[in-house]
């Protein structure tokens, strides 16, 4: 009986010793795969503040050249209007719910056509006859 004792024991302690490997080997895992997503996202964050950049700086050198045909409040005007719908375009092209074509030839996400909306609301417990049953 003893001896079933001191092998519980040891299994305890065994089961113990493992899960604790385990827990830090998966620790180490997530910590090295952390890493890489940190480096990642920095790289994301500096091509972001790039284009950002690069964006000032075309609307700023649109904004001069209109400038040289026109006076300068109507240049940056122009260029505040253009920025504008892009930007717009933009939002439109990224919102999920987003119509990309006519409402009427509407479908489905899986393709089925949606059917049209009754021109008249439907009459309270009025049942109407089923088409393939002969009228009496």
């Amino acid at each position: 009986m003893q001896r079933l004792e001191h092998l519980e024991h040891l299994d305890r302690h065994l089961v113990d010793e493992l899960a604790q490997v385990a827990r830090e080997s998966v620790r180490e895992e997530l910590r090295e795969q952390a890493r890489g997503q940190r480096r990642k996202a920095a790289l994301y964050a500096g091509s972001g503040a790039a284009a950002l950049y690069a964006g000032a700086a075309v609307a700023l050198a649109v904004g001069l050249a209109l400038a040289l045909a026109l006076p300068g409040w109507a240049a940056a005007l122009i260029t505040a209007v253009i920025l504008g719908a892009v930007s717009y375009a933009l939002r439109s092209a990224a919102r999920p719910g987003a119509p990309s074509r006519p409402a009427a030839g509407r479908t489905t996400a899986g393709g089925a056509p949606v059917p049209p909306v009754p021109s008249t609301p439907p009459t309270a417990g009025v049942v109407p006859p089923r088409p393939d049953t002969p009228r009496s």
